[in-house]
């Protein structure tokens, strides 16, 4: 039987982790180039090492959830969740009648884009 050491374990993490991270530098920069472009890249680096701890906290922590998490918090700010403006931000994330972290920032994407909308006009 394999076993892994702790250490390995957290390696082996930071790995996939580092994957992760920069496949969302290359997407942001594709779906937000002007964003990119004023934090520079290691600022990227740093807000998608922070809109991970962020999702994280709401129990959002798959690959393609956190990328949306973190889609919304260059769409709408950095403490979108937490923004007195975006009050339906928080109630989405911390609606307890949500089952699971897929389901919560599914509706999370819907209601932002809904709000998106209105806020445009259209």
């Amino acid at each position: 039987m394999l076993s892994l050491r702790q250490d390995q374990m957290d390696d082996m993490h930071a790995l996939t982790r580092g994957v992760f991270v920069d496949r969302m530098v290359e997407h942001l920069n594709q779906f937000f180039p002007k964003h990119c472009a004023a934090l520079g890249v290691s600022g990227v680096r740093e807000a998608i090492d922070y809109g991970i701890e962020r999702a994280s906290a709401y129990g959002i922590v798959g690959e393609r959830d956190v990328c949306l998490y973190i889609d919304l918090m260059f769409g709408f700010g950095k403490d979108f969740d937490t923004d007195p403006e975006l009050p339906w931000a928080a109630s989405v994330l911390n609606d307890e009648r949500i089952a699971g972290a897929k389901q919560r920032i599914n509706i999370l994407h819907e209601t932002a884009v809904r709000e998106a909308s209105q806020a445009g006009g259209g």
